[in-house]
């Protein structure tokens, strides 16, 4: 028997806001994944799945260094409640091997306090992961919605909306 969508749950995920000090944000451009569209929305910022037990800080920490080879961060905002968001229902079956509708985001703020020459996204945890991203850059803030696939950008917009005053 298979499992109706609506009775698939959330999958728990951390989501980061990493700001230079300039005030722009890192984004990353995906490697692949069945969610893909288009040329234009394939940038995201970093984020990844809870380990089972794992402190929500902590597994932003882990997540953060896994996609990015970054640990030179300092918290500077946090949003309390979970932000989620469904997936597509035709992609179900290929993301998460079907087990999840969609994810339900803590979301961190950081501010970035090292030089850009520790970001890796070819060789990121020190050469211990498989790369996620093929490029990144530093992105204003206000742009970020229009850079995330479709499905995620309310969960974008309401980051965008809680972190702009810290890109300040």
């Amino acid at each position: 028997m298979t499992t109706r969508f609506e009775d698939l749950p959330y999958r728990s995920c951390v989501g980061m806001m990493v700001l230079n000090r300039e005030g722009r944000a890192f984004i990353g451009r995906r490697l692949n994944g069945p969610e893909h569209v288009d040329d234009v929305h394939v940038w995201q910022m970093p984020q990844g799945g809870v380990d089972e037990g794992e402190d929500l800080y902590q597994a932003a920490l882990r997540e953060l260094y896994e996609e990015t080879n970054i640990r030179s961060v300092e918290q500077i905002g946090e949003i309390e409640d979970w932000l989620i968001y469904d997936i597509p229902r035709d992609i179900v079956g290929q993301a998460w091997k079907g087990k999840y509708r969609g994810q339900k985001q803590k979301w961190y703020a950081f501010r970035f306090t090292g030089k850009d020459s520790e970001i890796d996204v070819a060789h990121p945890g020190g050469g211990e992961h498989k790369p996620e991203f093929a490029e990144w850059r530093w992105e204003p803030v206000e742009n970020l919605p229009g850079l995330i696939i479709p499905f995620k950008r309310d969960v974008y917009q309401r980051v965008v909306k809680d972190f702009s005053p810290l890109a300040k």
